[in-house]
């Protein structure tokens, strides 16, 4: 699977270039003829990609040639233009999935792949009222905006204002809008989104539909979410190891959930060349685990899982009690049995 680069033509994962902007307040168009503003993909004839942003009398360089904007601006999406060195570039607006992989980072983004799972099993639907906590670089804020749509609204904290400026900068890239500096809306292109900086724990916010975390400790923040999520309401934990999901799942085994759901998502693609069909060499494996589960109703407890006898769970019973603090006896009750 190819790697998109980013503006500058390097690829994903350099979190210190800026990116061209579009031109505020301006709406970046999603069909018809590209126009000044737009953000282009450009396909080399080895399947490299680039990213620019369309302005009048600006060029694109590279070492097989120049290509101007203008010869850009007024063709329509999914052109081929060629550069002054006869190169020939396809030219799309790029995908959400192309964008999210190309665009700066603060932090390590959320897949597509999981992105995608985290809005079809997290039914995400327009009009939703979400909470997500670890907004990292932004990515999968951009995939929950569009899911909500303008009637829904997106509630996102980040914990490092660093991590929080470069998501506010990605999000305004992709969907054209701007954000004062609390975070709040300042255009209405995109009226959906509270950006906050701080501790997802603190909340005071109600009345969510869905609520989804991104955090090194999720299960710490189960108090919130007890209290944000509406009954019936769904959680989604996303965390790397099997410790933090073991961690995860007995937590929310704990509390008012029905039993946790937890997979892991793995992309192959393959190659189609006439009769030779084979897997590719690379793929996508393994980048976190996903966690699901559904609030009950106040006072419902969900009918016991019938379970076989596992060593693991003997082992985790055991961890446990070893973890808990020891009962100090009274310190009268110690003198007394001292002095006797």
């Amino acid at each position: 699977m190819t790697e998109p680069t980013n503006e500058h033509g390097s690829s994903r994962g350099a979190a210190a270039l800026a990116a061209p902007q579009a031109t505020p307040h301006v709406q970046p168009a999603r069909r018809g003829n590209f126009v000044a503003g737009d953000r282009v993909q450009l396909t080399d004839p080895k399947n490299r990609m680039h990213t620019i942003v369309l302005e009048p009398g600006k060029a694109f360089h590279t070492h097989r040639g120049i290509l101007a904007h203008d010869d850009l601006i007024g063709l329509p999406d999914g052109s081929v233009v060629h550069s002054s060195g006869n190169t020939a570039y396809l030219a799309l607006r790029p995908l959400l999935a192309d964008y999210v992989l190309s665009m700066p980072r603060g932090a390590q983004v959320i897949y597509p792949k999981d992105a995608a799972q985290i809005v079809a099993m997290g039914d995400i639907f327009p009009g939703a009222k979400v909470l997500e906590a670890g907004v990292g670089s932004g990515a999968l804020s951009c995939s929950l905006l569009r899911a909500v749509g303008p009637e829904g609204q997106l509630w996102s904290y980040e914990l490092r204002d660093d991590f929080a400026a470069v998501a506010r900068k990605n999000v305004q890239n992709w969907f054209g809008s701007t954000w004062a500096a609390d975070g709040k809306p300042a255009d209405p292109l995109q009226p959906s989104w509270h950006l906050h900086v701080g501790d997802v724990a603190d909340n005071a916010e109600t009345g969510f539909d869905r609520i989804i975390l991104d955090m090194l400790t999720p299960w710490e923040a189960l108090d919130m979410v007890e209290r944000a999520l509406l009954p019936g309401g769904v959680f989604i934990g996303y965390v790397a190891t099997t410790p933090q999901l073991s961690e995860l799942v007995e937590a929310l085994r704990e509390r008012g959930f029905t039993e946790p759901l937890a997979w892991e998502s793995l992309v192959r693609d393959w190659h189609a060349d006439g009769l030779a069909v084979r897997p590719d060499h690379r793929m996508i494996a393994h980048t976190a685990f996903l966690v699901r589960a559904r609030k009950l109703a106040p006072g419902v407890t969900a009918p016991p899982r019938r379970r076989k006898p596992s060593k693991g769970r003997e082992a985790y019973e055991l961890r446990k009690k070893a973890a808990a603090p020891a009962e100090t006896p009274d310190a009268g009750a110690v003198a007394d049995e001292v002095w006797e």
